[in-house]
């Protein structure tokens, strides 16, 4: 098992720096992103890579000897947007990651299934939580016959160039837990379509490290990042919905198109926490236990999204839990 970091966080400094924060902290990997929701910061000769072999090994030869290597790539986006700007280019974002894993030896592309509109002809994503109506089923149905078409088309590319593709249970998405998962994949017969176990989107869902012995084989990649329920979820619940449209003036991250991400309510029902601040380290390593017995070699990469740390010290917080907790689960680091 390995232990790294989603690039993320770091994507305000360039690549040697990032690599020498995560080999600081005693991680081995880091995820890339690469393109999606966010640029592909860390990957400026992206273009060049897919096209000649020279520009992957200058690319891979900024590695050598920082301790670090490369754990994945990282597309998260909607690539089932019914707004072709958005959806069009996440999907392609997805593929041309793809071939770049396996042009830099990488098996893993870390993406989300995406959420088409409800109906043709929409332009806005419809996220069916609670399908208690035959509407809403309708709604399904639809959504089922877009995703189908697309993640067919993507298993065969995967396969073709030796990668596996993960996707990320995320809720605002088709696929955000393992009744999804199974669906898709019976939908499609795909082989190289799997699981990116994001703990923190399964905690907020009441879920636990069950999931992992339910999912098995299918868990293909994972993230660590911590949740913490808050005392404002006996009123609001844990799908709790006040958040603020930012405007044009405020200092906000775009999701593509004229979609951006909104401001988190200031008394929150649950929140993104670095680890140990949701779940304690005992806890964690159970679920690491469990990831190391479905594959000993997973990839397992912190992403840091506690609003209340620092970008550096977050990551110090998430990464000395990791690892005590992989100690204490008998897996080496």
């Amino acid at each position: 098992m390995k232990f790294g970091l989603y690039n993320a966080i770091l994507r305000d400094r360039p690549l040697p720096e990032a690599l020498e924060v995560i080999g600081g902290l005693g991680l081995t990997g880091i995820e890339l992103n690469s393109g999606g929701f966010l640029p592909a910061v860390h990957l400026p000769t992206f273009d060049d890579i897919l096209e000649s072999d020279a520009a992957g090994d200058d690319f891979l030869g900024l590695f050598d000897g920082t301790g670090v290597e490369i754990a994945g790539l990282n597309c998260n986006g909607n690539p089932l947007h019914p707004d072709q700007a958005i959806g069009d280019r996440h999907a392609e974002d997805v593929r041309r990651s793809i071939r770049l894993a396996n042009r830099l030896g990488q098996q893993r592309v870390v993406t989300m299934s995406g959420l088409p509109g409800g109906e043709p002809g929409a332009s806005r994503p419809n996220w069916i939580v609670n399908a208690w109506n035959s509407a809403a089923l309708d709604v399904l149905d639809y959504q089922w016959h877009v995703a189908e078409s697309l993640w067919r088309e993507i298993d065969r590319e995967a396969a073709d160039l030796g990668v596996k593709v993960a996707l990320e249970l995320h809720p605002q998405n088709l696929v955000f837990n393992p009744a999804g998962i199974r669906e898709l994949l019976e939908r499609t017969d795909a082989t190289s379509i799997g699981v990116e176990l994001d703990a923190s989107h399964l905690f907020w869902q009441q879920m636990d490290p069950a999931v992992v012995q339910d999912l098995g084989q299918l868990v293909f990649h994972a993230a660590a990042k911590d949740v913490r329920v808050n005392p404002a979820a006996a009123v609001h619940g844990v799908l709790d919905n006040r958040f603020r449209r930012m405007r044009p003036d405020e200092a906000r991250t775009n999701l593509g198109g004229d979609e951006w991400v909104n401001e988190w309510p200031t008394d929150a029902a649950w929140d993104f926490v670095a680890l140990g601040r949701g779940h304690d380290v005992a806890y964690w390593s159970t679920w690491l236990a469990a990831l190391h017995a479905v594959d000993p070699d997973m990839l397992v990469n912190i992403e840091h999204e506690d609003v209340s740390l620092g970008r550096i010290e977050g990551i110090e917080v998430a990464a000395a839990v990791l690892l005590d907790a992989a100690r204490r689960a008998g897996i080496d680091t």
